[in-house]
């Protein structure tokens, strides 16, 4: 296993992912037709110079002053359901989530984090992080399947998790070797349908076109498959063989400060992945995880979890180019094309794609055989 930390990567990561994200200014979505919420200098310079200082040593004060700036009924959107935050302190900005963890919710539980905020030209610097229970006069009632209400030093606050139980893939969309896992809507508020192809044995994040996406779309200049989002840097690939867009990159620089946009690998669709089948299609792709994970993915502990996440960290829409290379590839086997969409890569970008390396090894084991017949 890999160790935690907020920009980790590689086939697991911390269960306890915290990201980089502003406070919401409203706890529930904008009325139709309302107008657009109008942000200003002003405000962020007044933030920034106040002189007033939190009690960042204590989580237990902080989680005190976070619960007591919030409504008293939320919305709680990212499908790993975090609620994210944020504050400025002593001219400083800091980060932070409360989190009703699938697992530990049912146990009373509650996860609070929060760290100065990331920034490629800097270090990280510590996260404070503690699961709040009975145990630290921290409440945690279930109202609902989906709807809890927390409270703590007389200030009760309801979360409403995001139920996306009837969102359903339209016809079209999922391939007949393919698994629907369940629906995902990322912080970044664009939602995706998580798919398992068990013959290829490969996840693809596929664009939930059923509402109105949430961005804009412009096409790369080298192919008019390749789209990129203008809010999110999200690139999308068109399927020519099915009726979809898959995600095939995410800008890098979004990675590192693990900010709204840094990827859907750790919003997945926790409160409606159905029996083992998040489980079985992991083992399926890492069966040396056998008796190491719960059905969804998560270590004992609940330190670690499988990383889901088959696109490329992406500098410039040259780094797309590889996808359409490989799809509009006359080489390539056409059972391999949706292996085309999946980058085996690091952090920084560096890999290949699936697809390649599964031809590849075919070829070497077609050679071998050849060779033994002669």
């Amino acid at each position: 296993m890999q160790s935690c930390s907020p920009a980790g990567g590689g086939a697991w990561r911390c269960r306890a992912a915290l990201l980089v994200l502003m406070l919401a200014c409203s706890a529930l979505p904008a009325a139709a037709g309302e107008r657009p919420e109008l942000y200003t200098n002003q405000s962020y310079v007044e933030d920034a110079t106040r002189t007033e200082a939190l009690p960042l040593n204590d989580p237990k004060a902080m989680f005190a002053f976070v619960l007591g700036s919030l409504p008293d009924r939320v919305k709680v959107y990212p499908t790993e359901n975090y609620y994210y935050f944020s504050f400025v302190n002593r001219h400083s900005r800091y980060a932070g989530n409360i989190r009703l963890d699938v697992v530990d919710r049912a146990r009373g539980k509650v996860h609070f984090a929060y760290y100065r905020d990331l920034a490629e030209w800097k270090d990280e610097d510590p996260i404070v992080h503690v699961i709040l229970g009975k145990e630290q006069g921290v409440q945690v009632e279930k109202l609902d399947p989906l709807r809890y209400r927390i409270s703590y030093a007389g200030k009760s606050v309801v979360f409403e998790l995001n139920d996306l139980s009837h969102i359903k893939p339209p016809a079209g969309i999922i391939g007949a070797d393919e698994v629907y896992l369940g629906p995902i809507f990322d912080e970044s508020a664009i939602r995706f349908f998580l798919v398992y192809d068990r013959k290829l044995k490969i996840f693809h994040y596929v664009l939930d076109e059923t509402i109105e996406v949430a961005d804009q779309f412009k096409r790369a200049a080298s192919s008019d498959r390749i789209l990129i989002g203008q809010r999110t840097g999200f690139a999308f690939y068109v399927d020519k063989e099915l009726k979809r867009k898959i995600l095939i990159g995410v800008f890098e620089a979004n990675a590192r400060i693990n900010n709204y946009f840094d990827g859907p690998f750790d919003q997945l669709p926790d409160n409606f992945i159905k029996g083992e089948e998040l489980r079985t299609a992991i083992l399926a792709v890492e069966p040396s995880l056998k008796g190491q994970i719960d059905r969804y993915g998560i270590s004992p502990g609940g330190e670690d979890r499988y990383m889901i996440s088959p696109y490329r960290y992406y500098r410039t829409e040259a780094d797309l180019m590889v996808f359409d290379t490989c799809a509009t590839s006359k080489e390539l086997a056409r059972a391999l094309y949706e292996a085309c969409f999946v980058f085996d890569g690091d952090d920084e970008g560096n890999g290949t794609l699936r697809a390649l390396t599964v031809q590849a090894s075919a070829v070497k084991k077609r050679s071998r055989v050849q060779r033994k017949h002669h």
